[in-house]
This record gives structure tokens, C-alpha cells and sequence, in this order.
């Protein structure tokens, strides 16, 4: 097999895997991320795909023990006690938090990943779901096979929207612009903040006119037909004036109201919109792919936590998940020269500028 290389977030994903069939059970997370002892889901098995075909990790309770089998032919590739996968999971673990390389190797956790016939380490990345659990639920007594995203706080933030130019906004520019203030915005600054404060000085605003993908703003507009709206408010915002966090772009929502909703009664249009988006995202849609509304993470979402801990956000408990995202979610600006947006330019005697959307976890 050849060497596996990955970085903390790729690692991260084998150390769940690893955790996961060591404890046995996967523990639900409140809002603020704290585990819930009295709220789990009991494992049977974990499946991954790999080079050689279809592996199932069964936990067999009887004994402390987990079964490597194929599944095609349903033949047992070997049997390890459960107290292994935890040394593994220990050494990653400590192997992960120390690791000062973007990419790094791990000898001893490749060894043993040999012996379980793993040879990659992530899913594929049109694929959501990071991880396949069989899981009991002890409240319905049902055993379902469900698609889980893993994000690790391991390493740096991850990403939850990705910058693409799929993820353009158009807009166009307003009130006295012309060559003198294109040429003067595109090489006042690199700071976007002191390049609307430019066009400000003009006389000048920018107006949402459209998406630059219309399989991404269709998608929006499945979830929401305001939702392309919305999020070209928050990134005019953003990159106007800094305000990069996810609460408080909704906290400025809330006060300028630009879709004109009756909030008199406090109906939260705003929060409750985009939090629906972000949880669409972390389950299953992505900007260039058509999306019919199905999450491919149809369990949920795991999160490794700083401490090793592994918890999830079932979509049982998609409140708690949907709270979690906005809370600990941000703006950020991507690479404007890869992804074409952030400079004025001339189309038809109009003038008009694209901004990004890329979503990150604050940590």
C-alpha cells in the first residue's frame, strides 16, 4: 500500500473511526458543544469503502471485540480486541495535537490500519458523509445504517461553505461611478473595507443582481426563494464593513430588514433562513451539483473536539445543530485572484463587482 499522508482533519477522520469502535457508542452534543451523558446511540458497525471493496467493522459485545469483514463475500478478514482500536486511537490522537506539519505521516497508525485493510483516509469529497455507522436507538429500537460529516477542532477551522467561483455574487455598481472610480477602487487598497469606503466617497453603492452559478443559486432558492437575497446582504456587509461573524451579520439583518419582512411580532425570518442553509451545506448540498434535497449525511454531523472527545449532532436533535452552526460560524475571504471576484469591472456601458461566500467554522 502506498504511504498515507494526510493532514489533521484527514487524520481526525480515521481518529473517530478508531474512537468510535472503541467506545461503542456515539454521544449526542448540546448546543454548546458539551456532551450529553444521558443521550447516545449504540454502534453495531461502521462501513467503509476501500481499494479492496466493501469493509464492515462489527462490534461483537459478547467478547470486547471487532470483526474486519468484506462484505461482498461476507468472509472474516480478522478479529482485534476493542482495547487496541483505543491504543490507536490514543497514539493518533497525541500524534494529531503535536503534529506541526500541514501534511504528516503516521507510521504506527498505518501499520495498523494495514492490518484492517484501510488504505485511504477520507471519503471521497463529493461525498458529505465522512463516516457510515450502523446504529441502535435505544428510544425506537430501530438499526439503521446513517451517513455522518466529521469536522475536527483538532487542527485549523474548517471549512463549512467552500469558496469556488460557483460561490460568486454579482452586483452592480450604483449612483456616480465611472473608469476614474473603477480604476480607483480595484487599486486604492487590498482591504476591501477601505475599498467600499472609496466608493462611498463617490457616491457610490453596490445592488444585488444575480448569482454567477445558477445550479447554486437554484439551490438556495430550494431551501429559500429569498435565501440568494439574504446572503448577498451578508456579503456586502462583510466585505464592506468587516463584519465577518455569523450572529452578528444576523444581528444587522435584524435591524436594516432589507427584504421588508414584519418582524413587529418576532418571528426570526432572518436567523431562521440561514441557519436552515448552513445545515443544508454541512449535510449534503454543494454549490455545483444539482441538489433535490436529500442530505447524504442522513445521521448527522460528528465533531471531534480539542480534548479527543467525539460527539455528534443527530438530525434527531437538528436544533441543537442548526444552533450550533450559527454560533460558531464566520465570513471569510477566499483568493480573489483564483476565484475572479472583488475588482469593478465595465459589461455594456454598466459597471458591477463580485463577491465571494466561503463559510468557516470560528474553530
Amino acid at each position: 500500500m502506498p504511504k498515507l499522508s494526510g493532514n489533521k482533519g484527514e487524520w481526525s477522520e480515521i481518529y473517530a473511526f478508531l474512537r468510535l469502535l472503541e467506545i461503542k457508542k456515539l454521544y449526542a452534543a448540546d448546543a454548546e458543544l458539551n456532551k450529553k451523558d444521558d443521550m447516545f446511540y449504540n454502534i453495531i458497525n461502521i462501513i467503509r469503502t476501500e481499494p479492496i471493496g466493501t469493509l464492515e467493522f462489527r462490534i461483537n459485545k459478547a467478547d470486547d471485540t471487532v470483526s474486519v469483514i468484506k462484505t461482498d463475500t461476507e468472509d472474516v478478514l480478522l478479529t482485534l480486541p476493542c482495547d487496541e482500536f483505543k491504543t490507536a486511537a490514543d497514539n493518533l490522537y497525541n500524534e494529531i495535537i503535536s503534529a506541526n506539519k500541514s501534511s504528516f505521516e503516521s507510521q504506527d497508525t498505518e501499520e495498523f490500519l494495514e492490518q484492517l485493510n484501510i488504505g485511504v483516509l477520507k471519503a471521497k469529497s463529493t461525498d458529505k458523509a465522512d463516516i457510515r455507522i450502523k446504529i441502535h436507538d435505544i428510544n425506537t429500537g430501530y438499526e439503521t445504517v446513517q451517513g455522518f460529516s466529521i469536522k475536527s477542532r483538532l487542527g485549523s477551522p474548517s471549512t463549512l461553505v467552500n469558496a469556488g467561483k460557483t460561490t460568486n455574487f454579482v452586483f452592480e455598481v450604483t449612483g456616480n461611478v465611472n473608469d476614474d472610480v473603477m480604476n480607483g477602487f480595484n487599486t486604492c487598497s487590498k482591504k476591501f473595507k477601505d475599498r467600499f469606503e472609496f466608493l462611498d466617497g463617490c457616491d457610490c453603492d453596490i445592488k444585488y443582481c444575480s448569482m454567477d452559478n445558477d445550479i447554486f443559486e437554484s439551490n438556495l432558492q430550494l431551501i429559500d426563494g429569498d435565501l440568494p437575497e439574504i446572503c448577498a446582504y451578508m456579503l456586502k456587509e462583510y466585505y464592506s464593513s468587516g463584519v465577518n461573524t455569523v450572529t452578528n451579520s444576523l444581528e444587522s439583518l435584524n435591524v436594516n430588514n432589507p427584504i421588508g419582512y414584519n418582524l413587529s411580532k418576532g418571528h426570526p425570518f432572518y436567523e431562521y433562513k440561514f441557519k436552515k442553509f448552513l445545515a443544508e451545506c454541512a449535510l449534503g448540498m454543494l454549490p455545483s451539483k444539482v441538489w433535490d434535497g436529500t442530505a447524504d449525511a442522513t445521521g448527522g454531523y460528528i465533531i471531534v473536539r480539542e480534548d479527543g472527545e467525539v460527539l455528534c449532532y443527530h438530525l434527531f436533535n437538528r436544533n441543537e445543530f442548526e444552533t450550533y452552526l450559527i454560533n460558531n460560524t464566520k465570513f471569510e475571504t477566499a483568493s480573489t485572484s483564483r476565484h475572479e471576484f472583488g475588482s469593478i469591472y465595465k459589461e455594456n456601458g454598466k459597471f458591477y463587482i463580485k463577491l465571494n461566500l466561503q463559510v468557516r467554522f470560528i474553530k
